[in-house]
């Protein structure tokens, strides 16, 4: 196995700081081999399994490029059996070594980790949250708000381009500087990291930071600028989740990008190739094509996104071949290669054989899976879903070792930040002897394309494949004046409703304020809500949430205004 320097945007080069490692070395997968200081901050070289060191191509103050090799790994197979971290031993011989005891340890300080410390430390109790990277976890820091924020600055950016449309005289033409953009992105990410941070504080959580390490169930070994040992009553695993790979030839070329590295690309491409159309891919699709980039995106699916409903689908689909986003579904990525002139050629395959696409860059965006890198999960004695993806959690949040559980992406159930939170209060409440359980019939989840997309409940689709017995209304956005008013006609509403309990069980929409309308149906749908029940409601007017009203009126005599 060859470690190699992690990709630097602009292909500046790195300084190799601290080398943690010599000759002969064991190592295991996830431990901190180098440091690389880049110009957006010091930046850990990690190793992606275990082996032995035999080799170190580099050198402490030496200059070195992106993807240069570092380390020469022998790799070693990996056992069944537990064992104790090599380093556990080492700590506790350390004189600087600490031992810590807490009522809740929390490892991880994303959206759920967080949350669940704030809970616990409001609820009375003494918590130690511990966090190897930084606070707010990938959603805060690579994740929902720095994307939402470049989702922002693209919609200007388009805003801009229509101002015609509104009476507006501009020029037509527009100028993106990719480095504000990136550092707005930045502000607004430092802001909120130091607002938790304050949160930490106010509510006396000891906040550690290191890789935690489970010794055995009821001890955690924590590595960092300082070493401890933690023996706490409860234990929460929040370690969320890391990109997945994907062995696709070529993709550790310098122009390909994932979906944390293009969060910090101040280099605009003129056009960009992106491999996956669901979330990720989808939402950075309309990001780059709102800042004026030729996109293309290769779908290995029959559609986009196919956590929606399928007409739901088709409908972004047209809108994006509309907006001049390059299509292609039901297609495979076979290498990615770089031209004599720096352009990516990347071939792809489909039922007509294969083809070429040449662009700028490249962004893979294929999903995430759980973290359990570094964890030594092993030792604790949790058992992990099947095939080992995530740990394996009751609705309690409890794993099958009383003391522990697991919220957020680690359980690999619903990856969404949102959930994690809720997760996060269900597993403090049991700790506290509150017995609740997690119910995940009315979870909202959001897609913030253009126009935004957002669903809840059951769809038509999965309706149908249960064979229930329903009636479906749908209302289209071009009949509502407020979305008239903002010029985006584009996208309805969809609501499914059971006919054997007449209670809304699923809605769907894609259009202006998707985003917000959804939470008036989960609420709608969470508390089993009937079609007259909406229809009672006064909905203000003009408002896009009138759509709700006239599709519930679908139901029954027929929407108003269609």
């Amino acid at each position: 196995m060859i470690i190699k320097m992690i990709p630097v945007f602009g292909n500046e080069m790195g300084t190799v700081g601290k080398i943690n490692v010599k000759v002969g070395d064991k190592i295991a997968a996830g431990d901190v081999v180098a440091q690389v200081e880049t110009g957006k901050g010091n930046r850990s070289i990690k190793a992606s399994s275990a082996g032995v060191v035999s080799k170190i191509l580099c050198e402490e103050g030496a200059q070195i490029a992106s993807n240069a090799e570092m380390f020469e790994i022998n790799e070693t197979a990996p056992t069944n059996e537990p064992s104790k971290p090599d380093n556990i031993d080492n700590i506790k011989a350390q004189k600087t070594s600490k031992e810590i005891t807490t009522d809740l340890l929390i490892i991880g300080a994303g959206p759920g980790g967080y949350v669940a410390a704030i809970y616990a430390a409001k609820n009375g109790l003494k918590v130690t949250l511990v966090e190897k990277s930084e606070l707010g976890g990938t959603c805060l820091n690579v994740g929902c708000i720095p994307t939402k924020a470049l989702v922002k600055s693209s919609e200007i950016a388009h805003n801009v381009c229509s101002a015609a449309d509104f009476g507006i005289q501009t020029d037509g033409n527009i100028s993106v500087n990719m480095k504000q953009v990136i550092d707005r992105k930045d502000k607004v990410k430092d802001r909120l990291v130091s607002g938790i941070d304050f949160l930490m504080k106010k509510n006396g959580i000891n906040v550690i930071s290191g890789q935690a390490s489970f010794v055995d169930e009821g001890t955690i070994a924590v590595t960092g600028n300082e070493n401890y040992i933690i023996k706490p009553k409860d234990i929460i695993v929040a370690t969320g989740s890391k990109i997945s790979k994907i062995a696709i030839p070529g993709i550790d070329l310098p122009f390909v990008l994932n979906s944390t590295t293009a969060l910090s690309c101040t280099d605009l491409p003129k056009s960009i190739t992106i491999i996956g159309g669901g979330v990720i891919g989808m939402e950075f699709a309309f990001i780059y094509k709102n800042f004026g980039v030729q996109v293309h995106v290769i779908e290995f699916m029959n559609r986009l996104l196919t956590m929606v409903d399928s007409d739901i689908s088709n409908e972004i689909q047209e809108i994006a071949k509309e907006e001049n986003i390059d299509i292609h579904t039901s297609s495979k990525v076979v290498k990615i290669q770089g031209s004599v002139d720096g352009k990516a050629v990347i071939t792809y395959e489909d039922k007509d054989g294969e083809h070429l696409l040449v662009s700028d860059k490249v962004l893979v965006a294929i999903g995430r899976e759980p973290n359990l890198e570094g964890l030594s999960i092993e030792n604790s004695g949790v058992l992990l879903n099947n095939k080992g993806r995530g740990i394996q959690v009751d609705t309690s949040m409890r794993t099958n070792i009383k003391h522990i559980y697991a919220i957020g992406d680690v359980t690999n159930i619903i990856q969404l930040a949102h959930v994690a939170s809720h997760q996060a209060i269900v597993a403090v409440d049991n700790i506290l002897n509150k017995h609740k359980e997690i119910d995940y019939s009315a979870v909202p989840n959001v897609i913030f394309t253009a126009p935004e997309i957002a669903s809840v409940g059951i769809g038509e689709d999965q309706a149908k494949e249960k064979g229930m017995n329903i009636a479906v209304s749908k209302f289209p956005f071009a009949a509502n004046g407020k979305a008239l008013t903002m010029n985006e006609p584009r996208g309805f509403i969809k609501l499914v409703k059971s006919n054997e309990t007449g209670k809304i069980i699923g809605g769907s929409i894609i259009g202006a304020d998707a985003s917000s309308l959804i939470s008036i149906l989960t609420l709608a749908i969470a508390n089993g809500f009937t079609e007259k029940e909406i229809t009672k409601t006064i909905f203000p007017h003009p408002t896009t949430s009138e759509v709700i009203y006239e599709a519930a009126l679908g139901f029954g005599i027929g929407a108003l205004h269609q």
